[in-house]
């Protein structure tokens, strides 16, 4: 958690940005009756819901009229900015910032979490919300793209026990989840079984059809780099050819094997 248990100064006081206990949080030193953050977490019993214009974020319980559930409204009819706070792993949060409650359903249980925008002086730039619906639905795909890999990546590494599936590179900095069927097309859901913590070498070379892997969780390099004799750089990387693939322990969580031969099938495509 680091520097969110930290927080910030405030008029000599110590205010954490979250409470990892709530979903929905107001620093008790706040005089205002808005809510400062909200957070997804990893294993929540809210469903919040991804929609064209922003997230469906639920209330806390059944009643709108919780201490919670009317910061969530207060920060609504203020219109003041929040931060949402993602979590991609236990313990480890991507910060989304600045959000505003656009609309708020009582009924429904739920408000509506849209993008904002900074604005202004480098110095000093002033948060706002994006008015304008194009441009909002343009900046939801963004993050949309860029909490979807996070999370996707939260999950995938720890199965790998934070290492490159290949080299067995630890540097949790320099290690990525490669998808083995992209997103965008069918299987491609964001699953484990759909990925591999591949290091930034590895993974751009997988993607590029350097690197495959066979449905039988061995690496196999391109015969035209097996061929090349570019320095040593190079010959580290052919050094895997046809080493096995480091798996996770739990069978569940373990590259699919269907999916991996339909990729490997690429990479053979491309080395004929």
């Amino acid at each position: 958690m680091g520097g969110l248990d930290r927080g910030f100064a405030f008029r000599g006081q110590r205010v954490p940005f979250l409470n990892r206990q709530q979903g929905i949080f107001r620093a008790a030193v706040q005089r205002g009756p808005a809510a400062l953050s909200i957070q997804t977490s990893v294993n929540g019993p809210y469903a919040d819901r991804e929609t064209p214009d922003g997230v469906r974020y639920d209330y806390r319980g059944a009643d709108p009229d919780h201490r919670d559930n009317l910061a969530l409204r207060a920060a609504f009819e203020l219109g003041v900015p929040i931060i949402h706070f993602v979590a991609t792993r236990v313990g480890r949060y991507l910060p989304l910032f600045p959000r505003y409650v656009a609309a708020d359903d009582p009924d429904a249980l739920c408000v509506l979490v849209t993008e904002g925008r900074m604005l202004g002086p480098l110095d000093e730039p002033e948060p706002t919300l994006v008015e304008d619906p194009l441009e909002r639905r343009y900046l939801v795909r963004q993050t949309k793209a860029r909490v979807h890999q996070a999370r996707f990546r939260g999950r995938v590494l720890p199965a790998y026990r934070d290492q490159c599936a290949i080299c067995r590179l630890k540097e949790i900095q320099l290690l990525d989840a490669a998808h083995i069927i992209g997103d965008l097309e069918e299987l491609g859901e964001p699953t484990v079984n759909n990925g591999v913590s591949l290091c930034s070498i590895h993974h751009r070379a997988f993607d590029h059809h350097l690197v495959g892997i066979d449905a039988d969780y061995t690496v196999r390099i391109s015969p035209r780099l097996l061929e090349e004799d570019d320095g040593p750089m190079l010959e580290l990387l052919k050094a895997f050819h046809a080493q096995p693939l480091l798996v996770p322990r739990p069978p569940a969580l373990r590259p699919d094997r269907e999916r991996l031969a339909a990729r490997f099938e690429r990479f053979l495509e491309r080395t004929r």
